[in-house]
């Protein structure tokens, strides 16, 4: 393809060794790209119709096999309603923080919105000693029929996440041992025998 006299040359982007898209301005991920649709809650469609991108090419750029030129990064950039350099940043730092950030405003409504958990969890120490800020997230998360978690609904929904704790870490442990392939086949078997019967 000529490049016309009027224009310059696009940054020059080529495949890297591990599969993503480098270029001056870093590396694109696919990964990346689909952190970003599963932010807006958007499939492919939707991105397709929001971007004008062709699916093929869409797919491309989230499987690494392309190098998008600049008007369709723009393109994908636009549609998704962020900036060209946000389809740039690590995927791994990017997701965390867009995570780390969600998990805190939740967290904070639930406290907020569930004050019987919270001090629930004040007059127990013993129950919530190993406890981290994700396991009292969740616990905040929980409602009780017609609203927030009674006292006695905080504590019987904490002892089952301690049971369930407990439970993978058995699972865990066993999965070390010779006993490790008689538990895949079980779980398998229940599984199966769970999804048959919903």
């Amino acid at each position: 393809m000529a490049i016309p006299a009027h224009s310059s040359p696009p940054p020059a982007i080529y495949d890297s060794p591990r599969g993503t898209l480098d270029s001056p301005r870093g590396t694109l991920y696919g990964a990346n790209v689909r952190r970003l649709m599963a932010r807006f809650n958007m499939t492919l469609a939707e991105v397709v119709e929001a971007t004008g991108l062709d699916e093929r090419t869409l797919r491309s750029i989230l499987r690494e096999k392309t190098r998008p030129h600049a008007r369709t990064l723009h393109k994908l950039a636009t549609g998704l309603g962020v900036t060209t350099d946000e389809l740039f940043r690590e995927p791994s730092r990017a997701a965390q923080q867009s995570i780390q950030k969600g998990q805190l405003q939740r967290a904070a409504f639930n406290r907020a919105t569930n004050p019987t958990a919270v001090a629930t969890v004040e007059r127990h120490p013993e129950i919530f000693a190993d406890w981290n800020e994700q396991d009292l997230a969740e616990l905040c998360s929980h409602r009780g029929v017609g609203g927030e978690l009674t006292e006695a609904g905080t504590l019987a929904t904490a002892q089952a996440m301690n049971e369930r704790r407990e439970l993978l870490n058995r699972a865990a442990l066993l999965l070390e041992t010779d006993q490790a392939d008689l538990l895949r086949e079980f779980i398998a078997m229940l599984y199966k025998r769970a999804s048959v019967e919903s």
